[in-house]
């Protein structure tokens, strides 16, 4: 049988690793100054960062319409017999529900949907591990087991500058946003029951940084391999660095640098920072 994998554009995967893991990418949109762009295809994310420095109304997000994904699983259909489809996390999004939704649609090739219970490319390092066995001739069922297994290891934890973004986008609630500001904190979030959460309030970006890597440390240490990833929201320079620091003290993990793309963006703000992992 032969799978094919799916993904949305908030797994940040550059263009290349599609390519050549013949992944299938639906967009998400976000709307600016009432036009309205498909990020990952004409919008890059350098430009949404600019657009939104000049200020102006706060962009909006919208998910992929149910029909583009029944029309991307129907001409699947004609080369495959399965689709893995590998979507952010459920519960700041209804990507994950228009997915199976239109799987229920279509005929002649079975739909399979994840929900990562994440987004960006903690997201996609799950879509990367799906379609290497995808390419190794693995069934969707056999993927999905191991995606599940990878799931129990996965942790991921940012920060912003700014609780505004999320609590206006309803991901966060307006008292912890009105807590967060008043006292000048650096309140490090993660996933929850596929929400954002608080995780610990923390003074400074420096002592919530390395918090981060502290809990990283206690996982690392029972693996012998650990995949990770710092993700910024244009802080190239700054992930740059906090990897260089970081990197020699875990010899045991490996590490990648992605970005907090124009969707994600919207709801966390321009210098978020994160670092996820899972096992290898």
């Amino acid at each position: 049988m032969r799978t094919a994998v799916v993904t949305d554009s908030t797994a940040y995967l550059p263009e290349e690793l599609r390519e050549m893991y013949d992944i299938r990418m639906v967009p998400l949109c976000v709307i600016m100054n009432g036009k309205t762009y498909e990020e990952e295809v004409d919008l890059t994310t350098d430009e949404f960062y600019d657009e939104v420095r000049k200020g102006g109304a706060l962009p909006k997000t919208s998910q992929p319409a149910v029909g583009t994904f029944a029309s991307l699983f129907e001409e699947l259909s004609s080369e495959y017999d399965e689709v893995v489809t590998i979507h952010l996390s459920s519960g700041i999004s209804g990507t994950y529900a228009g997915a199976v939704q239109a799987g229920e649609m279509v005929d002649g090739i079975k739909v399979h949907a994840f929900d990562s219970e994440i987004s960006c490319m903690v997201q996609g390092m799950f879509v990367l591990e799906a379609a290497v066995m995808a390419k190794d001739g693995a069934s969707a069922d056999d993927i999905l087991a191991r995606l599940n297994d990878l799931k129990e290891t996965t942790r991921a934890y940012f920060m912003v500058d700014n609780l505004g973004h999320l609590q206006r986008g309803g991901r966060l609630s307006n008292a912890q946003a009105i807590i967060g500001s008043m006292l000048q904190v650096k309140p490090l979030l993660h996933f929850v029951d596929t929400k954002i959460e608080p995780f610990e309030k923390i003074r400074t970006r420096k002592k919530a940084m390395k918090r981060i890597v502290d809990l990283l440390k206690e996982d690392a240490e029972k693996f012998d391999e650990v995949q990770a990833v710092i993700i910024h929201a244009n802080r190239e320079e700054e992930a740059i660095q906090w990897k260089n620091e970081i990197s020699s003290e875990l010899p045991n993990v490996s590490f990648r640098i992605s970005h907090f793309g124009p969707v994600i963006g919207t709801h966390l703000g321009e210098g978020s920072m994160g670092l996820g992992w899972m096992k290898k």
